[in-house]
């Protein structure tokens, strides 16, 4: 008896424990109070349930004489796939508690009911929080226009953004380098406030002080900008970070660091910022492979035309960001409606058998 005892009081700490992290990831990451309250739910449903089949379960506990605290799997202290992973583990923590709960209470002929509907109030509790994850996850844009002032060359910064969001580009990086910080946030702040209004993405580049207050949806770093780690000090918990690379072993630091998206490239030479070297497609389709084991999305950047598109679509690239080739164009709605054309086609042929 003092055996079933052991298994009923550390699967119950077990499965609260699990519910717990749950309950804290739906409430203070998500702010979702619903999901926070089914975890509460669950966890409350357990306390009575132990208190039912096992009330003096604790007195069994002998954690000095456990054998199993010391075994231990690698896989325990890596929590390096994010938030998922850990929503994953605790989950399926409670879920293989409660079944141990649910075998122990049989073995006593205690009810077992509650411990049951808690286990398949987990399984629900682990599909809605992994969406809601997934829901603020940074998609994988098609189109990103690169804005500033200097590349405008027919129109305002404004009327460009207007005329890309109507044409269908799903998210705008407004890229600023001169003038002050008081000038630069005077500037940025209408085209943010502009591009989240038409139902855009606002990405501001290099400056995730810049990015928090003008509220934007994500800042975009190079390689010597500021860590990301850093960076997330100051940006608020709903805005990404992108992180420029041009090598594999950027693309595995951006993994590392947590990178919510990541340009790559120079895909082409550029008319816009001329670049030392050139990685083209073929690094492309190795980052693309690496990055979609860890649903991290992607643009390609640097040169990019309809005429180019197809050469990046053939390798797997779903979305590229552009600046002069809308920025500099007499009519931008019409320059992204061809690039998104030609991604479209591009797709389409590389999906044909």
């Amino acid at each position: 008896m003092r055996d079933t005892t052991r298994l009923i009081d550390a699967n119950a700490n077990r499965a609260a424990e699990g519910l717990r992290v749950l309950e804290d990831i739906a409430r203070f990451t998500l702010d979702r109070a619903d999901l926070s309250e089914r975890a509460k739910s669950a966890r409350h449903t357990l306390r009575r349930a132990v208190e039912t089949i096992a009330p003096n379960a604790v007195t069994s506990r002998d954690t000095a004489h456990d054998v199993g605290t010391t075994i231990t799997t690698p896989t325990e202290f890596d929590r390096s796939a994010g938030l998922p992973d850990l929503v994953r583990a605790n989950a399926k923590r409670a879920q293989e508690a409660l079944r141990v709960l649910e075998e122990s209470a049989k073995l006593l002929g205690k009810p077992s009911n509650d411990l049951e509907s808690a286990r398949y109030l987990t399984y629900d509790l682990e599909r809605d929080i992994l969406n809601a994850i997934s829901a603020t996850r940074c998609p994988q844009w098609k189109l990103c226009v690169l804005v500033s002032t200097d590349t405008c060359v027919h129109h305002t910064p404004s009327d460009v953004v207007r005329a890309s969001i109507s044409a269908g580009a799903d998210s705008i990086q407004i890229r600023e380098k001169s003038g002050s910080d008081r000038d630069l946030l005077a500037r940025l702040t209408p085209l943010v406030e502009l591009t989240n209004t038409l139902g855009a993405h606002s990405i501001v580049n290099d400056r995730p002080d810049l990015a928090r207050l003008t509220r934007a949806s994500a800042v975009h770093l190079g390689q010597t900008d500021l860590p990301i780690d850093r960076a997330r000090e100051i940006l608020l918990d709903d805005q990404w970070i992108g992180l420029t690379c041009a090598s594999m072993d950027d693309i595995e630091r951006a993994i590392e660091c947590g990178a919510d998206s990541v340009g790559i490239g120079p895909m082409f030479p550029s008319t816009t910022k001329p670049k030392p070297t050139i990685v083209g497609p073929d690094f492309a389709r190795c980052a693309i492979d690496r990055l979609r084991e860890h649903d991290i999305p992607h643009l390609a950047i640097s040169g990019i035309t309809p005429g180019t598109i197809p050469e990046l679509t053939r390798v797997g690239v779903q979305g590229v960001a552009v600046s002069a080739a809308v920025c500099a164009a007499p009519d931008p709605g019409q320059a992204v409606h061809d690039l998104l054309e030609a991604l479209r086609t591009g797709a389409s042929e590389t999906a044909k058998p």
